[in-house]
Order: structure tokens, then sequence, then C-alpha cells
């Protein structure tokens, strides 16, 4: 129609090019374009956002990391793939942005004369919908304020002025439904009665269903490539898991750092596959076996740094998900003067392991630490005059002065069989991964009360419910009484960034609440958030403790079997310091927030 001439428009945020022949018929070269009204300041979608607090700054620092390491997605693009965003906000900061205005629609605030202007069929191929009449000039919802060729084209087709709001997808659609809900009455039958078996087809996923190209894609240079920088960069970072989830059209990987989940970039979903493939070749899995989970070992050296990750799969309706904990022996070998005791807790800790025989347990949910509190208290020990040994699963960390003992459930190679064996060993200490069932706590009381000290872990929320644990699994009150010596319940809290950390005037509220717990302070400390800490105000991790130790009253409690309410009441009595009042001294100290205090406590009493 007008030849080979190539057209270029850039509008106020994107640019557009397309062809000649693709321009609408009944356009007029020589009428200029409908553009969008320019602002005196041009801000970004994404300072729009932050602006209007629907992002905060950590979000959009966390979205820029994101971005560079996803080439071809803008900010707002991956702001939605956190789902830190919603599609409206996105809208309603994009016609900010343009200086439009943005609503909400439904049928009760459509003129049914200005609906009546353009063929239905054209708004749900073009995604308008006019919406009513101000004197001479239709009022138009679009969902693309920045396509001029579609709203040039509207203008035309209207003959008359336009003014345009934003609104989504989601709330056009709607509108045209019931707007034209009851036009026509249609019979189920007369619908299908024309219709044969192969009208409609379905459609079968893609997918890879042969070993040799699962291995040959697992084995491509870019595949190997990206999997290698991605440890490399949890490690750099400090990650503790990476999390590879695979979405219906998008593969999200995240990492783990200082306890809480980041998202950390967006390869293109259709690498998914490979990337699995690939980390189940490096840990010696079964890559046909895409339907059940896998567990497998990997062992890498990163800048010569020996790293174990331990490989977890899971399928799941988009593919199989994987979950890698990262195993760094700098992350476990922390002296025990540096897990965050004060100096009272940190006295008795050392003298209840300096003991020659009974039970000490470390309790807490999982991610607490109590393995880090463990490893670092047998570290403490003389391993040249004692014999120290465990019971592990799986073995995590390897200790090179003490003798570890992995089990094996399939082979029956269980808890208590491995603790018989081992105290035929002649040993000294015995550390317990976890006491699971009644014969293992059973066999370790009796270890205990034969002149060993035991250290085990449990899965209770505070220090007296350890007890009451025991007595439900199964162990005698009496027998529980003369073997426990102590028990430390602990929380991981994060750090106070010491870059951006500063005082604050607290709110009202935070001080009566302070008040409340017999703190009175004029000032807390918080991080503000800078580069290096990713703008969350944390930056590390410190351990926050209840201790409970038995003696004779105590002792005679536990053998009557009290309920844990009972028992709790007699250790505040005896000057139980509790895991919240750890942590808000640690936070009147400035080593950490209360609000991160009250997050990691939430179950603890």
């Amino acid at each position: 129609m007008f030849g080979k001439r190539t057209t270029t428009v850039t509008p106020a945020t994107s640019s557009v090019t397309l062809n000649d022949s693709e321009i609408h018929d009944d356009l007029d070269p020589q009428e200029p374009l409908w553009s969008p009204t320019p602002q005196a300041t041009p801000r970004s979608i994404e300072q729009i956002l932050l602006d209007n607090k629907f992002i905060n700054e950590e979000q959009l620092l966390q979205a820029k990391t994101v971005q560079k390491q996803t080439p071809g997605k803008t900010i707002w693009q991956i702001l939605l793939s956190m789902s830190a965003v919603t599609e409206q906000q996105v809208l309603m900061a994009q016609a900010q942005m343009l200086g439009l205005g943005f609503e909400t629609i439904d049928k009760s605030n459509i003129d049914p004369r200005a609906f009546e202007l353009l063929p239905v069929d054209y708004l749900r191929q073009a995604h308008v919908l006019p919406l009513r009449f101000e004197g001479q000039t239709v009022v138009v919802a679009v969902t693309e304020p920045t396509n001029v060729f579609l709203i040039d084209e509207v203008k035309r087709k209207l003959r008359r002025d336009v003014r345009l709001v934003v609104t989504a997808l989601s709330d056009i659609n709607r509108a045209i439904e019931l707007m034209t809900a009851g036009d026509s009455d249609i019979r189920v039958d007369e619908i299908i009665k024309d219709m044969a078996e192969d009208d409609v087809q379905v459609v079968k996923e893609t997918e890879i269903d042969d070993v040799t190209d699962l291995e040959k894609a697992g084995s491509e240079s870019p595949v190997i490539r990206f999997v290698n920088y991605l440890i490399f960069d949890a490690i750099k970072q400090g990650a503790s898991d990476i999390h590879i989830e695979p979405k219906e059209k998008a593969l999200k990987i995240r990492y783990r750092i200082d306890g809480v989940l980041f998202e950390a970039m967006n390869p293109p979903y259709t690498m998914g596959p490979a990337i699995t493939s690939r980390l189940k070749i490096m840990a010696n899995l079964d890559i046909s076996e895409r339907r059940l989970p896998q567990d497998g070992r990997i062992r890498a050296v990163v800048h010569d740094r020996k790293v174990d990750l331990r490989m977890s799969t899971l399928p799941t309706v988009n593919g199989e998900k994987v979950v890698m904990r990262i195993l760094d022996n700098r992350s476990i070998n922390v002296k025990l003067d540096d897990l965050g005791f004060s100096p009272n807790a940190l006295t008795i800790w050392k003298n209840q392991i300096d003991q020659p025989h009974g039970i000490i347990l470390v309790t807490g949910p999982t991610g607490s630490g109590k393995t880090t509190t463990l490893y670092a208290s047998l570290r403490q020990m003389d391993a040249q005059k004692l014999n120290i040994s465990t019971v592990e699963d799986p073995v995590e960390y390897h200790l090179s002065s003490v003798n570890q003992t992995q089990t094996h459930e399939k082979i029956g190679m269980t808890f208590a069989k491995a603790l018989r064996a081992l105290l035929r060993q002649d040993p000294d200490v015995v550390m317990l991964g976890e006491i699971r069932d009644q014969e293992t706590a059973s066999i370790a009381v009796q270890a205990a009360l034969t002149g060993h000290l035991v250290l085990s872990t449990l899965h209770t929320n505070d220090a007296p419910s350890s007890v009451t644990r025991l007595i439900n699994i199964g162990v005698e009150p009496y027998l529980i009484s003369a073997a426990l010596n102590a028990v430390l319940a602990q929380r991981l809290v994060r750090k106070i960034c010491p870059h951006c950390k500063q005082q604050v005037e607290p709110s009202e509220e935070m001080r009566e609440f302070l008040q409340l717990q017999g703190f009175s302070s004029e000032k807390i400390w918080k991080g503000v958030g800078c580069d290096h800490c990713r703008k969350t105000g944390y930056s590390g991790r410190l351990g926050i403790y209840e201790m409970m130790v038995m003696d004779d009253a105590m002792r005679d409690i536990v053998t009557r079997n009290p309920d844990v309410n009972q028992l709790r009441k007699l250790c505040r009595e005896r000057g139980l310091v509790t895991l919240r009042e750890d942590g808000f001294q640690k936070a009147m100290n400035g080593l950490t927030t209360v609000d991160e205090v009250l997050r990691v406590t939430e179950n603890a009493v």
C-alpha cells in the first residue's frame, strides 16, 4: 500500500517499529499520532511504586539484582514475578507516570451508548473499552497506554476526542461479559450438534523424555557454566540454601541468607530440566527418574574451599524442584564464645559440658543452630584425652578429632542400633543427632546413667517442654530426673548490620511494650539498610538462649510427672531467663532488633 518504507515511533517509555503495510487502512499518514502527555519531571515506574509505598527499598534492590541476572526483563516485570506488587499497582504507577487516571470499572459505571460505539469483537481483541461521554469527548479505558498506534486507531474509529484512563485487563473482560450477557438465548444442544470428535485436540506438554537428551542437555557448556556460576554466586553471597523452583511459565531461583529467602534470578524456564539434569549428574542421581524424590550430595571446590552441597529433588506439577543445602566448614567452625551466649550462660554451659556423665539437650526448631552449638561444644572438649563419638543422620560436617557414624535406615542401621554398637566402643562422650523414639531415648538414658556424657537434640519450643516430650516418648519420669543435667533452648536472630546501624526513637507503642517487658529505653537500635546488607538492615546471625539446669528441687518435681506449665513456673521462680528476655536484652545492647526477636520467638512462651 505504502511500499516498503519502515516507520519508527518512540513514545514516552518504549519504542515500536513496524512496517507500513501493517498500519490500519483508515489511518491518515498526514495526521499526527496520539502521544501521552509528558510530565515535567518524568519518573520511572519503579520509582513511583516506591514513592507510593507499594514496594520498599529492599524489594527494589532485590529486583535490580535479579534483573542483572535476567536480561530482557524490566524491573516491574521482575517485581510482578516476585509477587512484590500486583498488576493493578503496576498499572496505577504506569498511569501516574503518563499523567493519566486509573479506574476500576464494572457495569455500573459504563454508559451503554458509549459501549456500543465499537464492535464487541474489536473490544475483546484490542483490550479497550469506551466508558462514558464527557461533552464531546469519550472516556476510553485501555490496558496499554503506551501503545500509541492502537490508541490512535481507536480515536479514528470513534471520530471523537478521546480521554484515556488505565484499567486492568481482567476488569475490561469482566465488563464486556456483563454488558453482553443475555444478548442471545444459547442452547447447549445447538452448540454441540455440529461438533466432530476431533474439533478439540489435547496439546501434549513438551518435555524431554529421552534419557540421552537429558544427559546431553545437562552436559552442554552453557548449562555447566550456569550451574557453576549459581553455586559460586550463592556461596559468595553467604547463602545457606539454594532453591530452584519451576513455575508454570517461569523458573525461580532463591537463596536463603541469614534464615530468610531472597529471589536471586529468573533464568528462562526452558532451562529448568537441563539445570536439574546437570545437578543430578554432579550428585550421581538417576536422571531418568523424575517422578520420585531423590537425595544426593555434591562435593565441590570453590576458590580453594571444599564445599559440600546436600541436594534434594521433589516432583511438582511444573517440574522437579531442587533444594541444595550448602555445607561450608567455615560456617560451622564457630567457637563457643562467638555464638552469642551471655557471659553467665556461657560459664554455666561450659560447666555442663565438662560433666563426666548425664544428658545435655539442645532444643529448637529446624534451622535454629542446634548442630552448630553441639559441634562447638565438642570442639571445646579435650579430644586427646576423651573418646568422642557421634551418631548422625546425615553427617553434615566432618570433625577431625571426632568419630562420626552415619545411620542408614534402609539397611537397619538406626539410631538405636548405632548407639548400642557405639557404647561397646568405650566412649566418654556421645553425641546423638536427634532423640526420635522411645528406643533411642531409653538407650541414651541408660548410657548417661552408666557413666557417659550424652549430647543430643529435641524439637521443642522451650526448655521445660523437653521434659514433657521425653515423658510422652515413653521414658519414665524417675529416669529423666536421674539422667538429665541441662536443657538449652535456642533460636537464631539476625544481627543488625554494623555498616548502617544507628539509634532511633521508638514509637509510643514500642516504648510501652518494652516497659511491660521490664526494659526502659529512650533509644533503640536499628539498621536503616545499605548495600552491604541488601537494604535489609541485617547482616549475620547470633543465638538467643534459654537454659534450664537441673538441681535437687527440679529433680523432685520431674519425678512427680509435672505438667509443662507447672514446670515452667518453677523454672521461672528459680531464675530461668526465657528466650524472649535474652533476645530483648541483646536488642537493648544493639545486637539485634525487637522486631526480629518477636519474629523468631512467636511460638515460644
